[in-house]
């Protein structure tokens, strides 16, 4: 009975994790320590790195108003034509893609001269750190273009983000982006190839010897004109015909009768006379291209001059909504942030180093364990 009780006393539970909080509890001291150095020593090392600071500037792109179409509705087709050749995008992407783009890239380097000051030695080089020292999106609830640009010098970061309004700006101008200014590229570009064609179908119709009253004349009532009065001659001749059966030829009904076909005959060879001989035998091909490219001439002219003046109205493409300025807080290094930061680190990296080593002494505490070590 004695025995069992001593081998019941000398069997004491194991308790790894208060034996854990004892240990770290007897070291707190180079914990506490080491986490202080570090902390300090992460604030200090900002000092040491030269501060960034972040200015900001914002655009409104020109919006697209629902009317700016409407003239396309009476194109009929080509109102397909155009709306395609104008490929209708969403305007914040658009100028976004613009100001990432290598030539705004290229201006702006060469406006500050940034391979001198980032002292990079190719232009290439320069141009992607200047694209990774800027941010350009739009704002979650609104459409505006929001340009972050980070920079050693506050005044430097700050005329940056404005030129990227500023070449925007230039872009838009040189460039057709909305859709009025793109209506117009196209009617324009319409516009001089149907007044082209216009004097090609005007000379064509000229060279085929008709009278200026004869290319006035619309194809459907010349016909029309012509087909009544052979219509009206045949008929005068059957009548004729149908006299002499009855009268002789020196009767005033048969005299009558012979006057009023002459005359007919000599309203025709009029019409004769303006009619195309075997060399101008497209007349009327002639002049229906002529008619239709005057048509479309009209239809295009006035279509540019509506698209000009939506373009008129539009104003500004692009609106300044705030100015970048000069940065007074910088934007990095976060002193206060990166010490602490830097202490949570060294924290966590004691307390590793300590269980490591207080897993150690219990495993070398062990017979087996240590006599596996000492071979």
């Amino acid at each position: 009975m004695n025995s069992l009780l001593e081998n019941a006393g000398s069997e004491v539970p194991e308790t790894p994790f208060l034996d854990w909080i004892l240990y770290i509890a007897r070291h707190w001291r180079w914990l506490v320590a080491v986490t202080l150095a570090a902390a300090l020593m992460g604030l200090g090392a900002t000092y040491l790195v030269r501060p960034v600071f972040t200015a900001q500037a914002s655009a409104l792109p020109p919006q697209q108003t629902s009317s700016v179409m409407n003239p396309l509705s009476s194109l009929g087709g080509l109102s397909g034509l155009a709306g395609g050749a104008l490929g209708v995008r969403n305007p914040a992407d658009q100028y976004i893609a613009l100001m990432q783009s290598t030539k705004v890239a290229d201006r702006i380097v060469d406006a500050f001269d940034l391979v001198k000051a980032y002292e990079l030695p190719t232009r290439t080089a320069t141009r992607r750190a200047l694209e990774m020292r800027t941010r350009i999106g739009t704002g979650r609830k609104d459409s505006m273009i929001k340009i972050e640009v980070d920079d050693e010098d506050p005044a430097r970061a700050a005329a940056i983000a404005n030129r990227y309004i500023e070449e925007l700006q230039r872009l838009s101008g040189e460039l057709a982006l909305t859709e009025a200014q793109q209506r117009r590229v196209f009617f324009e570009r319409e516009l001089k190839v149907t007044k082209g064609r216009l004097a090609t179908a005007q000379q064509a119709l000229q060279s085929s010897g008709f009278n200026p009253g004869a290319m006035r004349a619309e194809p459907k009532a010349a016909a029309e004109a012509y087909g009544r009065l052979r219509a009206d001659i045949a008929q005068a001749e059957v009548s004729l015909r149908s006299l002499r059966q009855t009268f002789a030829d020196g009767m005033p009904e048969i005299q009558r009768q012979n006057a009023l076909l002459a005359a007919l005959r000599e309203q025709l060879a009029r019409l004769e006379v303006a009619r195309p001989n075997e060399e101008n035998a497209d007349y009327i091909g002639r002049l229906r291209e002529y008619k239709y490219q005057e048509a479309m001439f009209e239809v295009f002219s006035r279509q540019y001059e509506t698209a000009r003046l939506d373009e008129s109205r539009e104003g500004a493409q692009v609106q300044t909504v705030d100015l970048a300025s000069p940065p007074e807080q910088r934007a990095r290094p976060k002193r206060v942030q990166s010490g602490l930061l830097t202490g949570a680190s060294a924290f966590v990296l004691m307390l590793v180093l300590l269980t490591g080593r207080h897993v150690w002494l219990r495993a070398v505490a062990k017979p087996w364990f240590a006599a596996k070590v000492g071979r």
